[in-house]
């Protein structure tokens, strides 16, 4: 989600405007996923990296985020989406906790697409968390492989997302989805982030149905299910 503050910067507003045309386009974003069939949408909301932002900015970008998941549950819940929380929550306030706990178990019984939020997340870090889970649990080193690696990730039960989006033609991969991102498509477009709607979404859905996903392997039949 790439562009808030260059948006905002662009129209003299400070970046907690841009922040707050973000979250709209979240919004857009998982209202056209539902159309088209998209069954996930990963967004990075906040990295291990960006508690290094000025203070002022991290404690606007909080009060934000508790704000929107406060105000939106009820309609995420009636639309019948299921909230889940990737990262190190243990680091965020308790304020924040609850509030995502709140979500979670709110939601949690509900079939009509996820909406997953990385919040204090870094793929460096799930990794990293999902090592020490396995020596925790006494697993011996011959016995941790790729399977017991990613039933210990944040989110297992998740899938692989299938395309990867990165707005304001930022080409990184900044240390998001690591491991799940292995054979992900990746498509990068200028557009800012809080520009981006289903327009945009169909035309990258669309560039992905043209291209040949492969895997190591043979070609495959492509289909979206998740979208980051």
């Amino acid at each position: 989600m790439d562009g808030n503050g260059r948006w905002a910067r662009r129209r003299r507003h400070p970046v907690s405007f841009g922040h707050r045309a973000g979250v709209r386009a979240i919004k857009r974003v998982l209202e056209g996923c539902e159309e088209l069939g998209v069954e996930v949408l990963s967004v990075y909301a906040f990295s291990t990296e960006n508690w290094s932002r000025p203070r002022a900015e991290v404690r606007a970008l909080m009060r934000l985020f508790h704000e929107t998941m406060q105000r939106e549950i009820d309609e995420m819940h009636r639309r019948g989406v299921r909230i889940v929380v990737s990262g190190r929550r243990d680091e965020l306030s308790q304020r924040m906790r609850d509030r995502i706990d709140e979500a979670m178990a709110r939601t949690a019984l509900n079939t009509n697409g996820i909406l997953n939020v990385c919040l204090n997340y870094g793929g460096r870090a799930e990794l990293v968390d999902s090592v020490r889970r396995l020596v925790e649990e006494g697993v011996p080193a011959d016995k941790i492989d790729e399977a017991a690696i990613a039933a210990h990730l944040y989110n297992p039960e998740l899938p692989d997302p299938d395309l990867i989006i990165r707005t304001a033609g930022e080409s990184r991969v900044s240390n998001f989805l690591l491991w799940q991102s292995a054979y992900s498509e990746m498509l990068v477009t200028d557009t800012l982030w809080p520009d981006f709607g289903v327009d945009e979404l169909k035309a990258a859905i669309a560039e992905y149905n043209a291209r040949v996903r492969r895997f190591g392997g043979r070609p495959d039949e492509l289909s979206v299910g998740s979208v980051s």
